[in-house]
């Protein structure tokens, strides 16, 4: 991971009666090239409405950078904790799609962007998960990294075309790993 990464970090509601799927994304910006100082942006909004419900629609926004108006990214509809349908725009994705073993055994996660394929893997500490690309050719490079400690989420500026699919994945992952599911 480069310097030109993005680096987000997520940030729980403060209000103690939030579901925990309500959240914001925030863009960490240096204030100088020498690195001193930093500032947050807010890039994303998650909200769930329906505290402590299994069910309901988790909506999705994304800052527009150049109008500074918050866009809908999407939206996630649960019908259970563990399952539902991930739209991106108008594109339908279950959840099951995003989080997909290659095989019964497997320790990493699939999911599918256009004709690419990448996986998310937990770090060798347990906690840390790390994604990286899975197409010929550039299989293993990494793409993104997700740090516990500070709740940071690095992503390779070759994944930008795509961040609404890398920051949903991760997630989710964040999500069904509450539950003890990997």
């Amino acid at each position: 991971m480069s310097t030109t990464d993005l680096a987000l970090r997520f940030e729980l509601s403060s209000n103690p009666n939030a579901d925990a799927r309500t959240l914001q994304v925030l863009q960490i910006v240096d204030q100088n090239s020498a690195g001193a100082g930093q500032s947050t942006v807010a890039l994303y909004k998650f909200h769930h409405p329906n505290t402590g419900l299994t069910t309901g629609v988790t909506s999705i926004q994304r800052i527009n950078t150049d109008t500074q108006v918050w866009e809908n990214a999407g939206n996630i509809d649960w019908s259970s904790n563990t399952s539902g349908v991930v739209y991106f725009g108008v594109e339908r994705v279950s959840i099951r799609e995003l989080r997909k073993p290659k095989k019964p055994s497997s320790k990493s996660r699939r999911f599918r962007v256009n004709n690419s394929e990448y996986k998310w893997k937990l770090a060798e500490n347990g906690t840390d998960m790390i994604c990286v690309s899975d197409n010929l050719g550039s299989r293993g490079k990494q793409i993104a990294a997700w740090t516990q400690d500070t709740l940071t989420l690095r992503v390779a500026e070759r994944a930008e075309g795509f961040l609404d699919r890398v920051v949903v994945t991760c997630f989710l992952h964040l999500w069904f790993r509450r539950y003890s599911i990997w």
